[in-house]
């Protein structure tokens, strides 16, 4: 396969969990093959939080301490902060000039959000909000990326890139390519209740979480709810323990299924071993972003690199748009 333009983000919300590690393992995957921009999406973040803004800062350096630690390269991708290159508000605004509006009040995740929102005491019924699939339509076009890694629930944001580019293309001149989504086969990990993994529940496991935090986390986690006695035949298929074994022991799942199907190993030890194969992956994790956080001039050095290696793209691909839109 030839070398592709890679693109893809994350919102600094909050502190990363175990089930971003399957994302930023496919990333790192990437950047050893593909040209990758990755960047932090602090304006992204201000669609939801916008009276929460106090924590964005501190969230941004969390989170690259998170993605060096795991692997992100900076010297291989791009890794830069979006609001550091101000590019990305000038293309937003000019692709707002001639993208319908229903093509935004379309978008899946537009009304579904806003419910759900709604329901929790938080307005964005905002024109940011509206917007934001355009501005993210911005941010993978300015490097006229050819893919976005991406869950299927966005895949309707990268159709209406791919929309936003077309028309571009035919009502000024063919300036962007139009991106395909990778859709990562990556296993998606419940929390330590058995629902979606988020901080919103409580039921996370952080990335930097301490040896005996994990532990008390694992002990935590739903089993089987008919198994009532250690002895007891299982079900692993039905157990939030072992979906995190088929991941973190894949050497082991098979004989942990089987003896916990044949009641020879109780839930109390079968959490034991989860957590010490949690630990071995997370311990060199949490060892080099203490490092990388100690150091914070380091990390207002990967700032600055990456933002001078975006810009440079980003200049170059507004000086297409402007002479292509004759402005």
């Amino acid at each position: 396969m030839s070398k592709l333009k890679i693109l893809s983000g994350m919102r600094p919300t909050g502190r990363l969990h175990i089930g971003h590690l399957t994302v930023l393992s496919n990333w790192m995957r990437l950047q050893e093959e593909h040209d990758c921009y990755f960047f932090v999406a602090d304006w992204h973040a201000l669609t939801t939080s916008y009276d929460e803004t106090q924590p964005i800062k501190d969230n941004i350096r969390e989170m690259l301490a998170d993605w060096l630690a795991v692997g992100i390269d900076p010297e291989k991708s791009t890794v830069f902060v979006q609001s550091m290159v101000p590019e990305h508000a000038e293309l937003h605004l000019l692709f707002s000039m001639f993208t319908p509006l229903s093509w935004l009040e379309r978008v899946p995740t537009y009304k579904d959000q806003i419910q759900k929102l709604a329901e929790k005491g938080k307005d964005i019924s905002t024109y940011g909000f509206l917007g934001y699939p355009l501005l993210q339509s911005a941010d993978i076009l300015m490097y006229r990326a050819d893919a976005v890694p991406v869950g299927q629930d966005q895949l309707p944001h990268i159709e209406l890139c791919r929309e936003v580019a077309r028309r571009f293309n035919y009502l000024y001149a063919p300036v962007f390519p139009e991106p395909q989504g990778l859709v990562a086969e990556t296993p998606l990990l419940p929390g330590i209740d058995g629902r979606k993994m988020s901080k919103s529940y409580n039921n996370e496991i952080q990335l930097a979480v301490e040896a005996d935090d994990l532990q008390q986390r694992v002990r935590m986690m739903v089993t089987d709810p008919a198994r009532i006695r250690k002895n007891d035949p299982g079900h692993p298929e039905v157990c939030t323990v072992f979906t995190f074994h088929n991941i973190y022991s894949p050497d082991e799942v098979g004989n942990i299924a089987e003896a916990c199907r044949k009641g020879e190993i109780g839930c109390v030890a079968c959490k034991k071993e989860l957590a010490v194969a949690l630990d071995t992956v997370l311990a060199p994790i949490r060892e080099r972003r203490t490092a990388i956080l100690s150091k914070p001039s380091y990390l207002d050095e990967v700032m600055e690199y990456g933002k001078k290696k975006a810009r440079k793209v980003a200049v170059k691909t507004l000086e297409l748009v402007r002479t292509a839109m004759h402005i």
